[in-house]
């Protein structure tokens, strides 16, 4: 029986840490659009509106949870740039 050799490495916390961060950003994506789709729901209601108001605010939710993401994605850059730097 042949044995096969594994070589087992330690991931990097940083590794870690941006899974985690994926995964809030996942969370944040997914609970700010149901909360403003539900606002744009009550907003449709009371001015007597169709899907327009809900539909509208679940755009804005995700055009802006998008530009929050990318703009954590260049700070992470731009931080690890400067690690390597030093």
């Amino acid at each position: 029986m042949s044995t096969i050799a594994r070589k087992t490495q330690n991931l990097p916390t940083s590794s870690f840490r941006v899974i985690i961060m994926l995964s809030a950003w996942g969370f944040a994506l997914v609970s700010t659009s149901l909360l403003f789709l539900w606002l744009g729901h009550l907003l449709d209601e009371l001015l007597g509106t169709g899907p327009n108001v809900m539909l509208g605010m679940l755009v804005l939710a995700i055009i802006g949870c998008f530009i929050a993401i990318y703009q954590e994605a260049l700070h992470v850059i731009n931080k690890t740039e400067m690690r390597r730097k030093f």
